[in-house]
């Protein structure tokens, strides 16, 4: 009797080492599996990615190897009469801005062109009248006459265009345009009159990098209108001034724009060939 549990606790235990040994074997191979599974929804994953599909064709708008020229204009002008606001009373004057601007550019890929855009801009403002009265409880009036201002600026810039057809049409499209230019120019000041008026003479020189998106519509296979406004500006400018011969001084301005500016809105026409 001895002997047969005596032996029958041998078996035991030699059974336990085996157990354990299969037992750990199991889970290995479960890990692994689970590892297998992991990899494969991972995979599944990118491969549902990559067929995922927006319906954006790349349509060529305009082929490369063609040349763009054209050329833009854009004016505006304000009058007003005796006119009234807020503070300012008595308005009595004249603004304009015009500006012209002939540019050319190489298709050297397709729908990417490269070139150059050159631009006279001038401004002249004209004020006859004008009062500021801040009130009774401030005591601060201020009257401006005969004031006149004119000023001519040039500027070359370099282009980058990037066009984009709306839909399957070839006849319509959108770009957007980088521009980073270099200009200068005069102005000329005065005011009063007679014996009392005075003027400032000024050199004006400007940095600009902007970006002007806009609209082109085909109306012949070679020609196309376009219309186009300033979004996104930096702007350095530098004024220096020489006041009545005698006096000299200068003024530094830098910024960032950032909006929709309707007066700026440039409209032409333009060659593709």
């Amino acid at each position: 009797m001895n002997k047969k549990f005596i032996g029958f606790l041998l078996i035991v235990i030699l059974c336990i080492p085996l157990a354990g040994g299969a037992q750990d074997y199991i889970d290995y191979n479960k890990y692994k599996s689970l590892d297998s599974a992991r990899i494969a929804k991972k995979k599944a994953t990118r491969e549902r990615a990559k067929k995922f599909d927006r319906g954006v064709e790349n349509t060529v708008f305009v082929p490369k190897g063609q040349w763009l020229w054209g050329g833009s204009l854009s004016y505006n002008e304000l009058s007003s009469d005796a006119y009234d606001i807020l503070v300012l009373t008595g308005i009595d004057g004249s603004y304009y801005n015009f500006k012209i601007s002939p540019y050319f550019a190489y298709f050297f890929s397709d729908n990417l062109c490269l070139g150059a855009r050159f631009s006279y801009k001038r401004s002249m403002i004209k004020l006859n009248n004008l009062d500021l009265d801040l009130g009774e409880d401030f005591d601060i009036n201020l009257n401006i006459q005969d004031f006149y201002s004119l000023s001519h600026v040039y500027t070359g810039a370099i282009i980058f265009r990037n066009y984009i057809g709306l839909g399957k049409s070839k006849r319509f499209g959108i770009f957007n345009e980088i521009q980073l230019g270099v200009g200068g120019g005069q102005g000329k000041m005065k005011s009063g009159s007679g014996e009392d008026i005075k003027g400032t003479y000024q050199s004006i020189f400007e940095l600009n990098l902007g970006v002007v998106p806009g609209i082109t519509a085909f109306i012949a296979n070679n020609v196309a209108v376009q219309a186009s406004v300033n979004v996104l500006g930096l702007k350095y400018k530098k004024i220096e001034q020489t006041r009545n011969q005698v006096y000299i001084g200068e003024m530094e301005s830098s910024g960032v724009n950032f909006k929709i500016d309707l007066f700026s809105i440039n409209i032409g026409v333009a060659f593709y060939l």
